[in-house]
């Protein structure tokens, strides 16, 4: 099982520091090697959420996520889109980008950092969005109770998570960005930048997750009479297949995922730049990592992984959240690639652990039960 879901992920990084060995040495063999691992540590949360959508969508668009969509998280968010960051803010064309890429790595590095604050504005709406829709949702599994009841019944509130998220990209873009341009941060004063790329994530969240969700929405008859053919095949003896998001509801979820994975990306691109400039180790590096992201989604799907722990989600998009604090935070401040993915994992490891013990009440709970039937039964 576990070879045949992290298969191509194995081969992708034998060919990956194969490659960096042949293009610089064991010293870019190094680099890349940290680069994956790098990636691995920031994008776990992305796989835990992916799976929650994936595994509502049926087999062909499952292929579809991991065949083109492996090619647009790899060469598009991994290699083309820090080209792309550099073609818009310096006003090149491509061309030009990706051979001030190859020839002149300074200035390159230099083009991405400016660019930095829309890009973080944009990815922290759109990873804040998803935050505030989960938590101010009502949930029968709560993980953290005492918070989440609370702001379960605030998200009664038509458009509360908008408003949030609107006042939130206010203040940022009136501190973040006009601070770091009045102390020397490294960046112009970016306060309009910041408005309109924020807006564009909230927008781009909102067409995106609107469209699957209004599509989903459209197959909600057609799945009620599959689940009545389901039930109907159980009490014959057969074996339920589940049911399965396909055509456009399905279509409308794999680009919220590809866009969730853009989103995700954004710090693992940002965060190579403190280890290499080089725009040839860098896609080698989070390729490799991208992989291991999707193998891992794949791998939470078919092992049932979020039914039996039932608190990872929850942990995952808290580390989303903070995630999406961290991205706006750091329109003036830098922060530490470090603490940015040991927060993802102390959320979603707490998550796993509180699971634990709750499977293992919930074990103890049905054996006291069960012993109490038999002492009657005896009886």
């Amino acid at each position: 099982m576990v070879l045949k879901t992290f298969g191509w992920s194995f081969a992708v990084t034998a060919l990956g520091l194969v490659a960096a060995v042949l293009f610089g040495g064991w010293t870019a063999f190094g680099i890349v090697a940290i680069l994956s691992i790098l990636e691995i540590s920031l994008s776990f949360d992305n796989a835990v959420v992916n799976a929650g959508i994936l595994k509502k969508m049926n087999a062909f668009w499952q292929k579809i996520f991991l065949t083109i969509g492996i090619l647009i998280a790899v060469f598009g968010m991994r290699l083309v889109f820090p080209v792309v960051i550099v073609a818009i803010s310096a006003q090149l064309g491509p061309i030009e980008a990706v051979d001030l890429a190859l020839s002149d790595k300074d200035r390159y590095q230099e083009l991405v950092t400016d660019a930095h604050p829309a890009i973080a504005a944009f990815g922290g709406m759109f990873l804040l969005m998803i935050f505030l829709d989960f938590i101010f949702e009502d949930r029968d599994i709560k993980w953290l109770a005492w918070l989440e009841r609370p702001l379960a019944k605030l998200g009664k509130v038509d458009m509360l998570s908008v408003c949030i998220a609107l006042v939130i990209l206010l203040i940022s873009a009136m501190t973040f960005a006009t601070n770091a341009h009045q102390h020397g941060g490294g960046h112009a004063d970016k306060t309009e930048t910041v408005l309109l790329s924020g807006i564009a994530g909230l927008i781009t969240y909102m067409i995106v997750g609107g469209l699957s969700g209004y599509f989903e929405d459209k197959l909600e008859e057609e799945e009620e009479r599959e689940h009545e053919e389901e039930e109907k095949a159980e009490r014959a003896g057969k074996p339920r297949t589940g049911v399965a998001l396909a055509g456009k509801a399905a279509f409308f979820m794999f680009l919220y995922l590809e866009v969730l994975d853009a989103s995700f990306s954004f710090d693992g691109v940002i965060g190579a730049f403190a280890i290499t400039n080089d725009i040839v180790l860098m896609a080698l590096g989070l390729g490799i990592g991208a992989m291991y992201v999707r193998s891992l989604t794949v791998y939470l799907v078919r092992q049932g992984t979020l039914d039996d722990y039932v608190y990872l989600e929850h942990g995952a998009h808290y580390a989303i959240g903070a995630l999406a604090l961290i991205l706006l935070v750091t329109i003036q401040y830098q922060i530490h690639e470090l603490i940015t993915g040991l927060i993802g994992v102390v959320l979603i490891g707490a998550s796993f652990w509180s699971s634990v013990r709750r499977n293992k009440a919930l074990a103890a709970a049905e054996g006291n039960a069960g012993d109490k039937t038999e002492v009657s039964s005896g009886v």
